[in-house]
């Protein structure tokens, strides 16, 4: 690559949700992180309803399962509660980085064979290629991880632009 490439993003709010909240990933019951705590936590509370239904039918010795049944379900809903906290962080982190791109003049990518650079509003971001650990490219959007992480859709910019960056981001980052 010869000299600094300059890539000016378009920014429309609905793109970059479309790629952060995909998959239910903004809901707090049913998102991935915490479907199957969801779900456990219900059948252990199912169970340790019909318990209490039955309880007068239980013998003494028996009566420790409905105990630990209720353990569990403080467990689970411990464990359901912490994960839903996490989620509610994240969502609040995204819609505030959503936000402070609508209200954005300038959002635009600058690279070269070392350097790569993000421009929001005149604060700059700059790293170098080996910074970046990870990246993720598909038909939708590119990620990049390292000492900075970013997301860039598809729809914020020419297919021309995305086709170069996505090109540059296998080439220079060694995953």
């Amino acid at each position: 690559m010869n000299g600094e490439k300059v890539i000016r993003l378009q920014v429309n709010r609905k793109d970059f949700e479309e790629i952060y909240f995909s998959g239910q990933q903004g809901s707090l019951f049913f998102s991935p992180t915490t479907k199957g705590k969801t779900m456990t936590t219900v059948v252990v509370g199912i169970i340790l309803l019909i318990l209490f239904c039955f309880k007068d039918d239980l013998s003494k010795e028996k009566f420790g399962v409905l105990y630990f049944v209720s353990f569990l379900f403080l467990l689970c809903t411990v464990y359901l509660s912490l994960s839903i906290n996490k989620i509610s962080r994240w969502k609040k982190q995204v819609n505030g980085y959503l936000k402070s791109l609508e209200n954005s003049e300038i959002y635009e990518i600058r690279f070269n064979d070392e350097i790569f650079n993000v421009n929001l509003n005149h604060q700059e971001e700059l790293s170098k290629w080996e910074d970046f650990k990870a990246f993720d490219v598909d038909d939708e959007f590119i990620s990049l991880e390292g000492k900075f992480n970013y997301m860039f859709p598809k729809k914020s910019m020419s297919k021309g632009d995305y086709d170069l960056l996505k090109q540059i981001v296998k080439k220079k980052i060694k995953a």
